[in-house]
C-alpha cells in the first residue's frame, strides 16, 4: 500500500527549528522526523512514498538526494577509507515520489494534489508526519479492512499536560481535571482512506473538517483506539521529550531497531559502571 506524508508545513510552534525547513524536517537524533515515520512503515512492509511538499520543498528533496546511509548504520570502511561496506541500509528498497502540493495549500488541497497518484489503490495511509507511535498498524489496517468503511483515523489519549475546566450557567467553575482523565480522544494523524475519501472533499475543504463531516453523517468514519505510545512533535518541549527517549536508546516508536537498542543501552549502562 502507498503511504501518503504531507510535508508543506512551517511548524509556526517549533518556529526556532523550523523557520527555514518544513516541519516534518526537525530532527530526532541524526534523522528528521519524517525519516522515522517512514522508517516505521516500512518496517510494515509499506515502502511505496508519495511526499506532498510546499514550504522548503527543496529541503526535502535535498535531503534524500544527498542520503548518506553511513550515519545511521553499520559499516566497514577499506582501502584506507576509499571503499565504504555497508553492513545494513536503510532506504534502498524505497520508492519515493516527490510532489509539489502548493506553499500555503491545506491539508485536504494537498491530498487532491495527488489523486492522480493514487488510481490504483484499493485502500492507502495517510500521515501528518510529525508524529512517531508503536501502533501495531497490521491490527489498525485489519480493523479498517473488515470495517468496510471509507475511512479510519487513530484516536489517541491527550499527552499535553492541561487541565479540562467545566463551566456552569452562570460562568462559576464546577470541575477542573487533567484533560488525560477526562475520557477525551484526539485525531492522532494517522490514516487509513480508500479512493471514495475524494468523493466527500470540495475544492479549498481541509481534510478533517467538512470532509470528515460529511463522512461522520453517513457513518463512513471509523476510529481506531490507540492508548500507547503515540506522541506529535508541536512544541519544543515535545522536541526535546522525543530526543530524550531516542538518547536512551530504546524509543518506543522505532520498531525496526529494538533489539539493538537495548543492547546499545546495556552496554552504555556497563561501560559506565
Amino acid at each position: 500500500m502507498k503511504v501518503v506524508l504531507f510535508c508543506g508545513g512551517k511548524g509556526t510552534r517549533l518556529r526556532d527549528y523550523s523557520e527555514t525547513i518544513p516541519k516534518p524536517m526537525v530532527k530526532i537524533g541524526y534523522r528528521p522526523i519524517l525519516w522515522h515515520v517512514m522508517k516505521y512503515y516500512a518496517y510494515h512492509g509499506h515502502n511505496d512514498f508519495i511526499l506532498c511538499l510546499g514550504h522548503q520543498a527543496d529541503v526535502v528533496k535535498n535531503f534524500f538526494l544527498t542520503y548518506n546511509e553511513a550515519i545511521s548504520n553499520d559499516f566497514v570502511i577499506v582501502g584506507g577509507g576509499g571503499e565504504v561496506r555497508l553492513l545494513n541500509t536503510d532506504i534502498d528498497d524505497w520508492k519515493i515520489t516527490f510532489v509539489d502540493t502548493g506553499i500555503n495549500s491545506n491539508i485536504g488541497e494537498r491530498l487532491v494534489a495527488v489523486r492522480d497518484y493514487l488510481a490504483d489503490e484499493e485502500m492507502f495511509f495517510v500521515n501528518y508526519s510529525d508524529g512517531v507511535t508503536n501502533l501495531p498498524l497490521p491490527d489498525n489496517l485489519d480493523a479498517f479492512e473488515r470495517s468496510g468503511k471509507v475511512a479510519s483515523l487513530v484516536a489517541v489519549k491527550p499527552t499535553q499536560s492541561f487541565y479540562a475546566v467545566s463551566l456552569g450557567g452562570d460562568d462559576r467553575v464546577i470541575g477542573i481535571d487533567p484533560i488525560k482523565d477526562t475520557g477525551i480522544w484526539l485525531n492522532g494523524g494517522f490514516f487509513i482512506f480508500r479512493p471514495e475519501i475524494f468523493d466527500y472533499m470540495r475544492p479549498g475543504e481541509e481534510l478533517a473538517l467538512e470532509p470528515f463531516k460529511r463522512l461522520i453523517a453517513e457513518g463512513q468514519l471509523m476510529a481506531y483506539r490507540y492508548d500507547g505510545f503515540w506522541q506529535a512533535m508541536d512544541t519544543f518541549k515535545d522536541k526535546q521529550y522525543l530526543e530524550d527517549l531516542y538518547a536512551s536508546g530504546d524509543a518506543p516508536w522505532e520498531l525496526w531497531n529494538r533489539r539493538g537498542n537495548r543492547a546499545k543501552t546495556a552496554l552504555r549502562a556497563a561501560v559506565q559502571a
